[in-house]
């Protein structure tokens, strides 16, 4: 059986809002959840990023995957003196990044467009749109299957890398030690190994969100206790928790 787990740090910053279910699960199961980003990013120059050789004014459409990219584009379009043009139509995976568009534009349903939660449903979105000449803001780490499905599916795109995923200084954590680490990207395995080289498992858990999460801690040596998405377990936090019913039973 495995040992009781009582302390957990979530790779994540602090959720905003006191309705987290990791909230929720640390008063129903009496542990201390801490959290943590092991990533952050830092924006590309103007001057490093006018080597693409990319006119942010020539292109008509944006596609937007998060708000990090949101952020960042309209930064590069106030460095490079970029005007927003009110012919520019985006693009958002979710519709909560849509809203979140409300920050630099005026909010106007024909100009703004998302899917649902995945790239994928945000396809037949862009499909209708075929006619746009689109810009793809993102990080130099961006998912492979994003430009894949584009591809796939004929869509004219040009990537535009304008912020780096860095890995954060987590030295303050050298004498901290927690039962479970929980991942969300394999920048986050990677942050661990750089800021502790010498990282050693033992009866540390790990839990990992997303297939390339879990194959990062595989390819890392490491032991996947925790694995989501399942299908009984959507989330993380029901991951986390059908595993706390089996390692803290009395």
């Amino acid at each position: 059986m495995s040992e009781k787990v009582s302390s957990i740090l979530v790779s994540q910053p602090q959720p905003e809002s006191d309705k987290s279910p990791y909230f929720g699960l640390a008063d129903k199961h009496r542990l201390k959840i801490e959290f943590r980003s092991f990533i952050h990013v830092e924006g590309v120059s103007s001057q490093e990023f006018r080597k693409d050789r990319i006119g942010m004014g020539d292109y008509n459409a944006v596609i937007f995957t998060s708000r990090n990219a949101v952020d960042h584009y309209f930064r590069m379009c106030q460095e490079m003196r970029v005007p927003v043009r009110d012919i520019v139509k985006y693009f958002c995976v979710s519709e909560a990044i849509a809203y979140y568009l409300q920050k630099y534009v005026v909010y106007r349903k024909r100009k703004i467009f998302h899917g649902k939660q995945t790239f994928g449903d945000l396809i037949p979105v862009l499909k209708k749109h075929y006619e746009g000449k689109f810009l793809l803001p993102c990080s130099d780490i961006m998912k492979q299957e994003i430009p894949n499905l584009l591809e796939e599916n004929e869509m004219g795109f040009t990537k535009a890398t304008i912020y780096n995923t860095v890995c954060s200084d987590l030295s303050d954590l050298a004498n901290v030690n927690y039962d479970m680490l929980v991942f969300f990207s394999p920048s986050g395995i990677k942050s661990l190994f750089k800021n502790f080289p010498e990282f050693q498992q033992r009866k540390t858990r790990i839990a990992a969100f997303g297939p390339t999460t879990a194959k990062a801690v595989e390819d890392a040596g490491l032991t996947l206790d925790v694995r989501a998405p399942l299908p009984n377990a959507p989330s993380m936090t029901m991951a986390i928790e059908q595993y706390l019913k089996r390692a803290n039973k009395k």
